[in-house]
């Protein structure tokens, strides 16, 4: 779990889309261009597995990857 700024629910859902409108400015002020996220999901999945994340806005999120066993 990090201790970052958080994702709000109502848009927690789209967080693994490409260009995604979810968008949030980093900690430090960098610039995001919605990506990110979509290329984990697609690598994920091209391995047969998955990608997820819960969090809590101002506290921070926890991102979770389950791979099968080979």
């Amino acid at each position: 779990m990090d201790q970052g700024i958080g994702i709000p629910a109502d848009i927690r859902t789209t967080i693994f889309n490409d260009f995604t409108t979810a968008k949030r400015v980093g900690t430090a002020g960098e610039q995001t261009f919605g990506l990110g996220l979509s290329i984990c999901k697609q690598i994920v999945e091209a391995h047969g597995g998955k990608i997820w994340a819960e969090s809590s806005p101002g506290v921070g999120s926890t991102f979770y990857v389950e791979l099968p066993f080979l």
